[in-house]
């Protein structure tokens, strides 16, 4: 059973994603170097299911098969919250690369450039190659919106697509490009500022949520300190089973309750 568990998570990993078409606007990942590591395993399809499956390999050989499947739900649930915790950073950062690359754009425009001169100006002076890349492809022009792709990292779509519509603001009523370019990059930046505002406000609460979550293993800890074994009793007794099984289900749903609270007060 373990080496099937094992089996099946080994294959979850190393399976293939879809060769699916991507939009132009989609800022889509680089893959320069081949070295694995974990926040590429992370990344992968097939990586909430393959970390569930290998946790609950792992403890099957020291527990019970009831004990096993919990673990796997919650190795699950924790990839899951990794990767989006990844892919949040991954949106800012990027955001903050096409940030960047519109302050060049506003500043070449301003300097009398062409619109092409100043867009391949931009993309040099993006921090991301692959936000530059796609920031020169809606700063061509006759660019569309770009369409939003289901899960590409943070408002990165919605930044181009912003972007988008000020080229073909300029095109047709003849604007300053420069001076809409520059307006989006201030409200870029002071979005990022009221965002890193609101999350060292919530790091408190975050770090209280993370403490509540670990008091169940510190009460375990404690009670087989004392001699009064709660780890069997949970595992090896009808009611205990069922303690188990509540609180192990209870502790996900306050701990996922908590992170969209943080969520939606970082975002609002």
């Amino acid at each position: 059973m373990t080496g099937a568990l094992c089996c099946l998570a080994a294959a979850a990993v190393c399976w293939p994603a879809r060769g699916v078409q991507e939009p132009p606007g989609r800022l889509r990942a680089t893959r320069s170097v081949p070295a694995v590591e974990l926040g590429a395993l992370v990344d992968r399809p097939g990586a909430v299911g393959a970390g569930g499956l290998l946790a609950a390999a792992v403890v099957a050989v020291a527990s019970t098969p009831l004990v096993a499947a919990l673990a796997g739900v919650c190795a699950g649930a924790a990839v899951r919250a990794l990767r989006g915790a990844r892919r949040a950073a991954e949106g800012r950062r990027r955001v903050q690369a096409v940030a960047e690359g519109l302050g060049v754009l506003a500043a070449e425009l301003r300097a009398g450039r062409s619109v092409e001169e100043a867009a391949d100006a931009a993309v040099a002076g993006c921090p991301d190659e692959v936000a530059g890349a796609a920031l020169g492809r809606v700063l061509r022009p006759g660019a569309g919106p770009p369409t939003p792709a289901a899960g590409s990292p943070g408002d990165v779509d919605g930044v181009l697509a912003r972007v988008a519509a000020a080229v073909r603001l300029s095109a047709r009523t003849g604007c300053s490009l420069a001076g809409v370019a520059a307006a989006v990059e201030d409200d870029l930046r002071a979005r990022a500022r009221a965002e890193t505002e609101l999350r060292a406000a919530v790091a408190g609460p975050r770090a209280s949520a993370a403490v509540l979550a670990g008091l169940p293993v510190l009460g375990l800890l404690m009670g087989g300190g004392v001699g009064a074994d709660p780890w069997r009793v949970l595992t090896t007794t009808g009611t205990g089973t069922v303690l188990l099984v509540c609180g192990v289900a209870l502790e996900l749903a306050g701990v996922a309750w908590s992170a969209r609270l943080v969520r939606r007060a970082v975002t609002r």
